[in-house]
């Protein structure tokens, strides 16, 4: 298991040099610290129901892989975890209508989380996600 993440993290920190060519030295530094912080958080709160692929449970878990919501929703995705999700929404194409609980995370661990799940399983993010964003997402946004 544990080999299973860290090939995931040096595959992530791969797609950070391939990614993000416009960003400086420190600031790719910032992005890998942050995501590796959110591989940690990733095991402890959402493989359980994403699973370690990300991949999640037809019908029941969106896939967070290759996941289309993660890249074209991204304030939406970012609300999320932070204050849970309830109701119809549409992941590559299939339909889920579960409950996700809020999480309790802080807004520096919600971007983290999610700066390592944009960043996994096909998923491309060349603009880090901050705590200051994320504290900027509210409930009724």
């Amino acid at each position: 298991m544990r080999l299973k993440i860290c090939l995931k993290l040096i595959l992530t920190i791969g797609l950070f040099y391939s990614c993000n060519e416009k960003l400086s030295a420190q600031e790719l530094q910032k992005f890998k610290e942050s995501a590796e912080r959110g591989a940690i958080i990733y095991k402890d709160f959402c493989m359980v129901c994403h699973l370690p692929d990300g991949n999640g449970v037809s019908g029941v878990y969106p896939p967070l892989a290759n996941s289309d919501y993660l890249k074209t929703k991204r304030a939406k995705s970012i609300k999320s975890i932070k204050y849970g999700l309830s109701g119809e929404i549409k992941v590559n194409g299939e339909t889920y209508n579960s409950i996700m609980a809020p999480l309790g995370l802080t807004d520096k661990e919600i971007a983290d989380v999610m700066n390592y799940i944009t960043t996994s399983w096909g998923n491309k993010n060349t603009q880090m996600i901050t705590e200051a964003e994320v504290s900027k997402i509210q409930p009724k946004d």
